[in-house]
């Protein structure tokens, strides 16, 4: 069906980011290709169809990709980022990279991107707290950094280029979904491009649209929602000055007035600084070109030489959906939760979004577990959704204390912080992100829910790998780590069960333990038992998307349940 429809608009600028002075970015652009729909008065049905192709929405259709499960993406524009606007996203986390590490596209960031572990943070020209990420074991079991900087758009156009390279996932740009509507038999999709409209249907709609996503309202979903009235200047520069590879905070910067600032290294010698402003600041003045430079030279002397990539007003504000689910749809990254941008919690939340759903659509859809798991997406990634906006809430209310009680705390949590180490996690500039814990879940056990590091193994002398490697060998299936050795009915009880069930299991040994089964790695330092959480002999299930489902002793009957369990069956 071809309804009748305006003519293709361009696309606005999108959540908040708007161009205001400088070279920008030059970004890659797609063609429009013609979809079967467009020629034909048949209505095409499909299993998965992706609407919004910023980082969550192709972080989707990648790992789809990547286990052979088909899907359609739909997005209005025809490149990645956004026209004429920064770099947006800069920050990525450990859980992230690891998942692009699963998807092939980890070498291409760190090709470009910038690593860093340190973080500082100043009041005035104090130094009151310092860390370094790498040295903390949440972070050091890890082939990959605790985090990586590179502007969003990088990334993206990586995932477009790994898409491709994968097949299966029909990539359709100059496509807007302008008419929605679903039963309990499908969802209907009305999308506009620059030839014309046409309908098409799906069995499961994936919203990675962003804020403003019109399914909001198509769907009904409730939320919550709170704008502040705090006000930042962003700036992306080149300039002569070169500080540290570290990220500086300012809680109180006397070169801007005494309010924050963030200050990080990206790609391509870039830096991105935010200027807190005041609450009434006039957006259009802030961001002019000649403010902004002399902002800078406040900070980096009058004798420094800037090179001006974007800069922008941006406002800030809290949202999040009451349910990730509505009938056949399904909430994601900005779609799902917007939140302040302090310790990485956006972009990231939404990549791991999209991996936690992938793996459950496509066991779903092979039949190799009940459609019943996908109930799981909402209980998982809205708990991290609800903490994530918390979190970065209470960092929000830091920053800009209102006066009375929580300004006394913060002027005294810097006080002391300047003195003595235990006010110095007092200073609130930001937590840093890492991977949300699992404690509502359905389909993780009591010692599950946590994410495993991508920790590094050995296959044989002189051969290694990671723990991705496993997971992908598994394909989509989950894993299940046997520690040490096994009696032979035990053996034979793993044995079975691989060979009826959607699981790959490998035996984990020290380098002093002859192997038992020819699907085995050697655990060197114990660092993978470590990353289980596990002491002597066990057993631990992972799930496609990294996390431990559960833990056990013994291969019996809690094994079975367990499986069964995070499978939904």
């Amino acid at each position: 069906m071809r309804p009748e429809t305006p003519s293709f608009a361009k696309v606005h600028y999108t959540n908040g980011y708007e161009f205001t002075q400088g070279t920008g970015y030059t970004l890659p652009e797609y063609p429009f290709v013609s979809p079967p729909e467009l020629h034909s008065d048949q209505l095409l049905r499909h299993a998965i169809v992706i609407v919004g192709g910023g980082i969550t929405g192709l972080t989707l259709a990648c790992s789809l990709a990547n286990q052979g499960v088909k899907a359609v993406l739909l997005d209005e524009d025809n490149t990645v980022g956004v026209k004429g606007a920064s770099s947006r996203g800069i920050c990525y986390t450990q859980k992230s990279l690891e998942i692009f590490e699963r998807l092939g596209i980890y070498k291409r960031i760190a090709a470009k991107g910038v690593q860093w572990s340190v973080g500082r943070t100043f009041a005035g020209k104090d130094e009151v707290y310092s860390f370094d990420l790498s040295a903390q074991s949440n972070f050091n079991l890890s082939a990959q950094p605790p985090f990586m900087n590179i502007q969003q758009f990088y990334i993206e156009g990586f995932l477009v280029e790994r898409i491709v390279e994968l097949g299966g996932v029909d990539l359709r740009w100059n496509s807007r979904v302008t008419l929605f509507e679903q039963n309990n038999d499908l969802a209907t999709l009305t999308v506009q491009t620059p030839e014309g409209s046409y309908q098409i249907q799906a069995d499961h709609v994936i919203d990675a649209t962003g804020s403003h996503s019109p399914f909001h309202a198509w769907t009904g979903v409730g939320m919550q929602s709170t704008k502040g009235d705090d006000r930042w200047c962003i700036a992306d520069v080149r300039f002569n000055t070169h500080p540290p590879v570290e990220r500086h905070t300012w809680i109180e910067a006397p070169f801007n007035e005494n309010r924050a600032v963030w200050q990080h290294l990206m790609a391509d010698n870039v830096w991105r600084i935010d200027y807190q402003m005041a609450p009434n600041a006039d957006p259009a003045y802030v961001s002019r070109e000649d403010v902004v430079r002399e902002r800078l030279e406040r900070q980096f002397g009058k004798d420094v030489k800037v090179d001006i990539v974007w800069v922008g007003p941006y406002a800030y504000k809290s949202q999040c959906v009451n349910t990730l689910q509505m009938g056949r749809v399904y909430f994601m990254g900005d779609t799902a939760k917007v939140v302040s941008p302090f310790g990485a919690r956006g972009g990231n939340t939404g990549v791991s979004d999209a991996d936690n759903l992938a793996w459950k659509l496509g066991a779903v859809l092979k039949g190799w577990a009940s459609p019943a798991l996908l109930d799981s997406y909402n209980a998982e990634r809205l708990e991290a959704a609800q903490e994530n906006v918390r979190v970065t809430n209470r960092t929000a209310r830091f920053l800009r204390a209102p006066e009375g009680m929580e300004r006394s705390f913060r002027d005294a949590a810097i006080s002391l912080a300047k003195q003595y180490p235990f006010a110095r996690s007092l200073i609130n500039t930001g937590r840093m992100a890492v991977a949300n814990t699992y404690t509502r879940s359905s389909i993780c056990a009591d010692n599950g829910g946590v994410s495993l590091q991508n920790v590094s193994l050995s296959w044989r002398k002189g051969h290694n790998g990671v723990v991705n490697d496993l997971l992908n060998w598994a394909a989509g299936r989950l894993l299940l780590l046997s520690f040490g050795t096994s009696t032979q009915t035990g053996l034979r009880r793993l044995r079975t069960l691989t060979e009826g069930t959607p699981l790959r299991c490998v035996q984990v040994v020290d380098k002093l333990t002859p192997p038992q089964a020819r699907e085995h790695v050697i655990d060197t330092q114990h660092r993978l038992r470590s990353a289980c959480q596990l002491q002597g002999q066990g057993w631990a299930l992972v799930r496609p998307d990294g996390y431990l489902a559960a833990t056990g002793h013994r291969v019996d009957g809690s094994l079975i349940e367990a499986i069964a369990n995070t499978l939904a069956l």
